[in-house]
């Protein structure tokens, strides 16, 4: 079987709310990670995006067309959001190891900060939100995550303390993070202070919602060792979908606080030949608070119960450039870049030392994906 590596990652700036267009920031973030693996746009032959916003807002052949690709033969559009970011990597994967692409390319964009309604809008148009749940004021993403808190309480305990550690142990990275949307240290005074949004929920246990836009590039570890980077290899994916359907699952699904994670990170730890206990660092995609602690537990990283406090004592490094909490909110993206640079160590003050296997974990339900990274071979 071909080995697949990452050979280069490219952000644009990160803005709360911008005037440039979603497309051409896209365009600028694959022309950094392109430069940063040493490769031109005429190298590219395939890519791959998410499926449930890009290929309508951003699609595939106006990017080829305004980067200069001369032949794209493999496109392709995967699962949902932050799933569909971090799933994209197994996607091309399949495509670089059955020869329907040489170096594929995948990206994402965001303009939730300068767009109507930011992340928040998506679900406005499902037929049983807007005939059932949106009148009643059963509606939105903080909402929906901060009934999931409750039951975890319920189930295990969790106190305002307890969510506070997580946002706090992510902002402390992104103060070592340049180009992080927030920088500020931020003490436990500080988020009890914060506005509640969604009882358990203060404002610092929502994401940010920003524009920018991220992108990276895969190929074959024959052609990766010709590049200029040194290649970070994928050693195992897995992806996993439960039954209930995403206009649903928010508010019907049955096995609440679990999520796909559950599916997804035992496949990709089959694939790897690897345990939890191998994992040096994880970018676990942090929409909430409550995510990042679910979806650790559901990862097997920590004990059930336990989540909240493996995140604030430090067991292991979690979202080292601040997450979707303090750096940027691209469903996952970032989440994917940080990997390939803690695994090149290049992250200077905020480098994990001995960084050697990267879990990178991205929730779109009910779609949720898996990968497990490894430095150069």
């Amino acid at each position: 079987m071909k080995r697949v590596a990452l050979v280069g990652v490219g952000e644009t700036e990160f803005v709360r709310r911008g005037d440039r267009r979603v497309g051409e920031l896209v365009v600028e973030a694959c022309r950094a990670a392109l430069a940063d693996a040493g490769l031109d746009p005429s190298d590219v032959d395939g890519i791959v995006t998410e499926g449930s916003t890009m290929p309508s807002r951003v699609p595939a052949d106006e990017v080829a067309y305004a980067l200069g690709m001369t032949d794209r033969r493999f496109t392709a559009a995967g699962l949902v959001g932050g799933a569909g970011v971090v799933g994209a990597v197994e996607l091309g994967a399949l495509a670089l190891r059955s020869g329907a692409a040489d170096v594929v390319l995948s990206y994402y964009g965001a303009d939730f900060g300068s767009a109507p309604g930011g992340p928040y809008a998506f679900p406005v148009g499902l037929e049983v939100k807007e005939g059932i749940e949106k009148p009643l004021g059963w509606y939105g993403q903080p909402l929906y995550f901060a009934a999931m808190a409750q039951r975890y309480r319920h189930e295990h305990g969790l106190t305002e303390q307890d969510l506070g550690g997580v946002a706090i142990a992510t902002r402390a990275h992104a103060t070592r993070t340049p180009g992080a949307l927030r920088r500020a240290p931020l003490t436990m005074a500080d988020y009890l202070a914060s506005p509640m949004i969604a009882e358990p929920f203060r404002a610092l246990d929502c994401s940010l919602i920003n524009d920018g836009a991220v992108a990276f590039v895969m190929t074959t570890l024959d052609r990766a060792r010709d590049l200029r980077r040194p290649p970070v290899m994928l050693a195992g994916a897995g992806t996993g979908s439960v039954a209930t359907p995403q206009e649903s699952w928010f508010t019907q699904a049955t096995d609440h606080p679990r999520t796909p994670a559950a599916l997804s990170g035992p496949r990709a730890f089959a694939a790897a030949g690897l345990q939890p206990s191998d994992v040096d660092i994880a970018l676990v995609y942090d929409c909430f608070t409550i995510s990042t602690i679910l979806q650790l537990e559901d990862l097997g990283l920590a004990p059930r119960g336990e989540g909240a406090a493996f995140v604030a004592d430090g067991t292991l490094p979690v979202n080292t450039h601040g997450g979707l909490l303090s750096h940027a909110y691209t469903v996952g993206a970032s989440h994917v870049v940080e990997a390939v640079r803690q695994l090149r160590g290049e992250r200077g003050e905020a480098q994990v030392p001995g960084a050697e296997v990267a879990l990178v974990a991205g929730l779109g339900v009910p779609d949720h994906a898996c990968l497990l990274l490894t430095g150069s071979p």
